[in-house]
């Protein structure tokens, strides 16, 4: 075995240069293609991720292929040699295969523990099937790498440690709030419908999101995995939309999740810019009257109690003025003493002024039960009128009654004491969202880079260890298994030269001794091969045990030496073995 991994990651090399050093599909089949047409390679397949690439190959020469596969990483990348070179890695042999399965594992992961790198190795391995360009060492290092990952997932706790970029990325755009809490009745706009992008949209709807609206240049995938989201069983509302359309969808939603394969832009400061600024015009004061006075918070607050159990109130900060005759309506003369006392309390822990862009916020209790007239933001909303409504923190969507909004819109993390009305998360390399974005008011991105930055600091989960232990003991067993599977070819040459011995002798036999019958030259051919079984079955079962040691590769080739086996006949071995393997590749799992 000559493995060698040549690459570069988050570890390694900083975002800026990750970026540029992405490869698009094409970009890869042309990498492993040249590298086998390099001299030194005779397999090879390539790993690429958001946040890594790397070139497996199986090489003749450790110097040489180093040199070849760096200077083909760097031609197919785009990035010139001699700026790639100081952010590359290096791993030969025993190491290459460490390391391997310590990204399956998710060691490796920016998000330690995270599963989600398994599916991207099983795509390298398909691909270099789909190419031909992985043979059987490539197959069997890839195809050990899943099973070692999935039994680190099964027999640890490591998944404790770490979850999905998703995740953490939506950790981080929900800063103090747990994710759930935080995501309940948002509404997301998800830029792409590939692997990553379709993640996103199931952990999106998974914690809660109330509604989900899907763009991708292809409009079919985009439909389908609006699809698939709506039958998901989690509530979500889904559509699919056009990119033609996202100018307008970004006025509506709260987060956006982009990861799309463009080598360019896809959101510039300019269009979040100008979304935040049609999106956040002032919400209309409800219509009614100022109701009842909170003592010492300096607030109007009009309380509904609609038909049931749950209960909004409208805030306006009223300064020093001095409060009006209470003129209570019908229907505003029912007082929920928590929900008073929780907005009095957000008022004075802010700037006594609940307000987005100076628009006056309306705030909604937890319903205690059904009989909310809007009901979860989820539900048709027909026959509510508009003033219930906005006492429900609910828009009507120009005068749509099936509108869909989520009914504590007024409640936005903060940035730099700036309300957030446009949460973005690029998972995109290179980036789909202008890094500049973050300069806008209301607006908190989250990028792979400040997702390196959050997750460095991230603690160790004490399964990490265990899952440690596990590559090492699979390491260790993959490199027996592939030493003895090197000196396979040279037992079998060697028995059937045995073999070939005994047929020469039993036809000499025949010559001479020309009076045996059937029955007497069966056993007696039988015996002799019997005798040869016996005499090779000790040194070549010895031979298998010495040669899966560390340092044993020597031992095929002393025993090619003593019996002067036929350098042809071995290699001829090792051909078959290798068909084989290429006709059984599709039982990667």
């Amino acid at each position: 075995m000559s493995l060698l991994v040549v690459g570069l990651s988050h570890r390694s090399a900083p975002v800026s240069v990750l970026e540029r050093a992405s490869l698009n599909a094409d970009a890869k089949a042309k990498l492993l293609h040249d590298t086998l047409a390099a001299e030194p390679a005779a397999e090879a397949t390539v790993l690429a991720t958001c946040n890594r690439i790397e070139l497996y190959a199986d090489v003749d020469k450790f110097h040489a292929g180093v040199a070849e596969l760096s200077t083909l990483l760097a031609q197919h990348s785009g990035v010139a040699l001699e700026e790639l070179t100081p952010y590359l890695y290096v791993h030969y042999e025993d190491r290459a295969v460490h390391h391997l399965f310590s990204v399956a594992c998710g060691l490796d992961s920016m998000v330690v523990g995270e599963g989600q790198i398994l599916g991207q190795i099983k795509d390298a391995l398909a691909l270099g099937q789909e190419l031909h360009t992985a043979g059987r060492l490539i197959n069997d290092l890839f195809q050990q790498a899943l099973r070692v990952g999935k039994r680190a997932h099964s027999e640890t706790g490591i998944d404790r440690a770490g979850q999905s970029l998703v995740t953490f990325g939506l950790e981080q755009l929900a800063v103090h709030l747990p994710v759930r809490e935080w995501a309940v009745g948002k509404r997301a706009l998800v830029l792409g419908a590939g692997s990553m992008s379709s993640l996103a949209a199931a952990t999106l709807a998974r914690v809660g999101f109330a509604e989900i609206a899907v763009a991708n240049r292809t409009a079919e995938r985009a439909e389908r995995l609006a699809e698939i989201l709506v039958a998901s069983g989690t509530g979500v509302a889904a559509r699919a939309v056009s990119m033609s359309a996202v100018a307008d969808e970004l006025t509506r939603v709260d987060v956006v999740v982009s990861c799309t394969g463009a080598t360019g832009l896809v959101l510039t400061a300019d269009d979040v810019a100008a979304a935040v600024s049609r999106g956040s015009a002032p919400d209309p004061a409800p219509q009614a009257p100022a109701g009842l006075s909170v003592a010492g918070a300096g607030l109007d607050v009009a309380v509904s109690r609609g038909s049931g159990a749950h209960a909004s109130a409208g805030l306006k900060d009223r300064g020093s003025a001095p409060d009006p005759a209470p003129q209570t309506p019908a229907g505003l003369d029912w007082v929920d003493a928590g929900v008073v006392a929780r907005l009095v309390a957000a008022a004075d822990g802010g700037r006594r002024r609940l307000a987005d862009a100076g628009a006056v916020r309306v705030l909604a209790a937890v319903p205690e039960g059904d009989g909310c007239p809007v009901g979860d933001g989820r539900a048709a909303i027909a026959g509510v009128d508009a003033s219930s409504l906005e006492l429900h923190g609910t828009w009507a969507d120009q005068g749509e009654a099936a509108a869909q909004r989520q009914p504590r819109r007024g409640v936005r993390a903060q940035v730099d004491g700036v309300a957030v009305r446009l949460a973005l998360l690029d998972l995109a390399m290179p980036r789909d969202i202008d890094a500049a974005v973050h300069r806008i008011p209301g607006v908190r991105l989250v990028d792979i880079e400040s997702l390196a930055e959050a997750s460095a600091d991230a603690p160790m989960a004490a399964d990490v260890d265990a899952v440690r232990g596990i590559v090492a003991q699979e390491v260790a067993a993959f490199g027996a298994a592939q030493r003895a599977a090197h000196i396979t070819p040279t037992v079998v040459a060697l028995r059937a030269m045995a073999a070939e011995v005994v047929a020469m002798e039993v036809a000499r036999l025949d010559g001479r001794v020309p009076d045996l019958d059937e029955r007497q030259r069966a056993e007696v051919t039988q015996t002799v091969r019997r005798v040869v079984d016996k005499l090779l079955h000790a040194p070549t079962v010895r031979v298998k045990q010495l040669a899966s040691e560390p340092g044993g590769a020597g031992y095929a080739e002393a025993l090619r030496e003593l019996f002067d086996l036929d350098p042809q006949t071995v290699a001829s071995v090792s051909r078959a073995d290798s068909a084989d393997t290429n006709d059984d590749s599709g039982r990667a799992s």
